[in-house]
């Protein structure tokens, strides 16, 4: 049974900061249970006890999941003076403290996971778990053959050492799909120009078990499934 004060429990639920929640609270504006409670200081049984603010139901969910197919020009953070943010585009949350899993770079598109789960993240960025991401890539100049043997013994992209080994599907002269262990600053990039060509377009398909949702469109999202979010549990937690 987990106990909130009303405060923390509306706040949390995106009804405003806390002290905005608070006043909202002590002007007679949020009811429990059916009576009209004005100290932000109640405990709240999430489980059982029912929330009202201004006549609304306010039900608390401790964790959200949300599959993002990430556009091009929006970066993945929580809030940025310059760009519009990830998280902008999740309109339907509930919490006020989601984040994304990582990040891709602004011109970069494809799945990002957004959520507050900060177990699940710590696993999923973790350098231990080599947990697999893939990435649709095309580039500017004729990918060489001996490119799938260089990206399988480790590339070098001016660190101190070559990155993990890579699985590189060549698809066409100028487009492929790379599978990589790691999460390094500019990592797709960085290996393909260490071969002679550059990335002109890049897209992430899957991070671990989760794979992107063909039927996202840039931009949209959706909650996981029980499924995936129980898949990718049992992965890494």
């Amino acid at each position: 049974m987990t106990k909130l004060r009303l405060d923390k429990y509306l706040a949390e639920m995106g009804c405003g900061t806390r002290s905005q929640v608070k006043t909202a609270i002590r002007k007679g504006r949020v009811k429990v249970n059916g009576e009209i409670v004005k100290s932000p200081e109640k405990k709240i049984d999430v489980s059982t006890d029912q929330v009202y603010l201004d006549e609304t139901q306010i039900v608390y969910v401790a964790m959200e999941y949300y599959m993002l197919n990430k556009p091009a020009g929006v970066v993945s953070a929580r809030e940025d003076g310059r760009y519009p943010t990830v998280l902008e585009l999740i309109d339907q949350k509930q919490r006020n403290d989601l984040f994304p899993v990582g990040r891709l770079d602004l011109d970069t598109e494809g799945l990002l996971l957004i959520t507050n789960d900060g177990a699940l993240c710590h696993e999923l960025l973790s350098p231990k778990k080599h947990v697999e991401k893939v990435y649709y890539v095309e580039v500017e100049k004729e990918i060489p053959e001996r490119a799938v043997e260089q990206f399988r013994d480790g590339v070098d992209i001016g660190e101190a050492k070559l990155t993990l080994p890579a699985q590189l599907e060549i698809l066409t002269s100028k487009t492929a799909r790379l599978t990589i262990q790691e999460g390094k600053f500019h990592q797709v990039k960085r290996m393909f120009e260490a071969i002679g060509t550059k990335v002109v377009y890049l897209k992430r398909l899957s991070m671990g078990s989760l794979v992107l949702d063909s039927s996202l469109l840039c931009g949209q999202y959706r909650p996981l499934t029980e499924s995936e979010i129980r898949v990718l549990k049992g992965e890494y937690l």
